[in-house]
């Protein structure tokens, strides 16, 4: 759809979603920690891990620090990167 199509509000809406993207991947990267530390079968932890490469790769993390916590698949790694990226200084836009 051209931008046109939307109303102003709606383009408000969608240009807020888009400049915070980067804390709802936080957020959706914390919770898929709290789930994986929940998760109780290899098939779930499976889907879980997949979803949390997805999210770092939407944040742009770099394919090395991605490529490391993948292999270890490690919640504990993954939540202190977490808490890393929390805490980094927020990029002005």
């Amino acid at each position: 759809m051209a931008k046109n199509d939307y109303s102003q509000y709606q383009q408000g809406v969608i240009s807020g979603y888009y400049n915070n993207l980067d804390t709802i991947m936080l957020g959706k990267l914390g919770e898929l920690v709290t789930e994986l530390y929940l998760a109780d079968t290899k098939a779930k932890k499976d889907r879980l891990w997949q979803r949390a490469h997805k999210a770092m790769v939407k944040l742009k993390v770099s394919p090395a620090i991605i490529n490391h916590i993948m292999q270890k698949e490690d919640v504990e790694i993954l939540a202190k990167n977490l808490q890393d990226w929390l805490n980094a200084p927020k990029k002005k836009k």
